[in-house]
C-alpha cells in the first residue's frame, strides 16, 4: 500500500561504506541509470518505479544516505500503479546490484512469478549490503522458492526475508528448512499462507540447528497437535527464537500441554502467537500454570478466537498479577462471560494492563462491564497497511516493536 524509501537502524545493517562528501553519481540519478538500463535491454519503462526512484534521488540529493530500503508495493491506492513484472525486476536487480547504499527492497504484491525469483536469488548472491528482501504475495511458486532458498545458503548479509504468500509449497518449504541448518545470518524468515502443510517435522530440525533465527511466522501450515509437539520438542534446544508465530493453524488444548512444559524452561521466547487456534479453557489452563509459576521471559501472548470462556481467560488475567513480564495479551474472538470482563477491567485500571497492550477496552452499562474491541494487536497490519494514520504503531503491531524489524518502517512515503 505504499512506495517509499526509509532509513535504516545503522547498528542493524552490515559495514557501511566509508562517508562521501557528495552522493556518487550512481547513487544520485538512479532514475537516469533506470532509463539507461531499460533502452540497453530493450525493456519498458515502469512509470512506478520511476516514480520511486525519483524520490530517491531528491532524498539523496540532500545529503549521501546509507541504509535507505526501495519500497515498491504494488498495492498502493494513492498514486498509480503498475505493478511490477518478471521483466521490471530483472532491471532493478542490476540496478541495485552494485550499490552500496540501498539495503533494503520490498516489492510485496505484484507479478514477479518464478523468473522474477530467479533474478532475485542472483541479486542474493552478489549484492552485499541487502539485509531486507519483501517478496509477499508475488506469484512464486516452488521452483523460485528453491531457488531462493539456495542463493542463501552463502549469502551472509540478509537478516530478514518475508515470503508469505507466495504459494512455495512443502517442496519450496523444505529447501528452505534445510538452508536455514547452513545459514548464519538470517535472523527473521516468514513462510506464513504458502500453502506448506505440517512443515513442522523439516522446520523443527532446523531450530534444533539453527542458532540465529529469532523470528519465525508459520500460520496456515495446517499445524496439528502432533507436529507442534515436534515442534516444542526442537525449542528445548533452541536458544535464539524469540518471536513464534502458529496462527491459524489445528492446535488444540493438548498442544499446550507441550507449549506449557517448554515455557517452564525456555527463557527466550518473548512473543508467542497462537491466534485462530482452538485452545479451549484447557489450554489456556496449561498456559496460565506456567505463566504463574515459572517463566519470567514471555512478554506477549496472543489467544485470539480460540474458543477460550471465562475460565481460561480468567486464568490467564490471574497469571498477569504474579508475572510481571508479561506485559501484553490479545484476548478478542473468545467467549467473555461478567467475570471475565470485571477481570480484564480491573487489570486495566490498576495499570497493570495498559489499554495499548491489548484489544479489549472496557466499559459500564447498568453497573454491568462489559469489554469492546480495540485494533490493537500483535501484527494488526500484516496483510494490509492503513492509507491514513500510523501504519507502524506499536500498539497494533507490538510484535514486531518487542522484537523489532531491521531496517527500520518508512520515514518517507511517495504520494501524490
Amino acid at each position: 500500500m505504499r512506495s517509499s524509501l526509509e532509513e535504516a537502524d545503522p547498528a542493524a545493517a552490515p559495514t557501511p561504506a566509508p562517508a562521501q562528501a557528495e552522493a556518487p553519481a550512481s547513487i544520485a540519478t538512479l532514475q537516469e541509470s533506470y532509463c539507461k538500463l531499460c533502452s540497453e535491454k530493450s525493456q519498458n519503462i515502469n512509470p512506478f518505479i520511476l516514480c520511486v526512484l525519483q524520490k530517491v534521488d531528491e532524498e539523496i540529493k540532500k545529503g549521501p544516505k546509507e541504509g535507505i530500503t526501495l519500497s515498491i508495493a504494488g498495492n498502493n491506492r494513492l498514486i498509480p500503479v503498475q505493478k511490477v513484472t518478471a521483466e521490471d525486476f530483472c532491471i532493478l536487480s542490476k540496478l541495485l546490484k552494485d550499490n552500496p547504499y540501498i539495503n533494503g527492497l520490498d516489492v510485496r504484491y505484484n507479478l514477479i512469478n518464478d523468473i522474477g525469483a530467479h533474478y532475485a536469488a542472483k541479486l542474493l548472491q552478489k549484492q552485499l549490503y541487502l539485509i531486507y528482501l519483501n517478496l509477499m504475495f508475488n506469484d512464486i511458486g516452488p521452483e523460485g522458492g528453491e531457488l531462493l532458498a539456495k542463493a542463501l545458503h552463502k549469502n551472509t548479509t540478509l537478516k530478514y526475508l518475508r515470503m508469505t504468500g507466495n504459494k512455495i509449497e512443502n517442496k519450496g518449504g523444505m529447501v528452505f528448512a534445510a538452508m536455514l541448518q547452513i545459514n548464519s545470518s538470517l535472523e527473521k524468515l516468514d513462510v506464513g499462507d504458502c500453502d506448506l502443510e505440517e512443515s513442522t517435522v523439516h522446520l523443527g530440525h532446523m531450530l534444533k540447528e539453527n542458532h540465529c533465527l529469532v523470528e519465525l511466522h508459520m500460520c496456515k501450515h495446517g499445524i496439528k497437535n502432533c507436529g507442534f509437539h515436534q515442534l516444542c520438542n526442537a525449542l528445548y534446544l533452541n536458544s535464539s527464537l524469540r518471536y513464534l508465530d502458529v496462527s491459524c493453524n489445528k492446535i488444540t488444548r493438548d498442544g499446550m500441554v507441550y507449549l506449557a512444559d517448554v515455557l517452564k524452561t525456555n527463557a527466550t521466547l518473548e512473543v508467542i502467537d497462537l491466534s485462530f487456534n482452538r485452545i479451549e479453557n484447557a489450554g489456556a489452563n496449561y498456559l496460565s500454570e506456567s505463566l504463574t509459576s515459572h517463566n519470567r521471559s514471555l512478554k506477549a501472548l496472543s489467544v485470539v478466537s480460540n474458543n477460550i470462556e471465562g475460565e481460561g481467560l480468567v486464568a490467564l488475567s490471574q497469571s498477569m498479577k504474579t508475572n510481571p513480564t508479561l506485559s501484553h495479551i490479545y484476548i478478542w474472538g473468545n467467549k467473555f462471560d461478567e467475570a471475565t470482563c470485571v477481570a480484564y477491567s480491573d487489570l486495566i485500571q490498576k495499570d497493570r494492563l495498559k489499554p495499548e497492550n491489548t484489544d479489549v477496552e472496557p466499559f459500564v452499562v447498568d453497573g454491568h462491564v462489559y469489554l469492546a474491541e480495540v485494533s490493537n494487536g500483535l501484527k494488526k497490519h500484516y496483510y494490509w497497511t492503513p492509507t491514513y494514520g500510523d501504519a507502524y504503531g506499536h500498539s497494533s503491531n507490538s510484535g514486531f516493536a518487542l522484537v523489532p524489524i531491521q531496517p527500520k518502517e518508512p520515514a518517507i512515503q511517495v504520494q501524490q
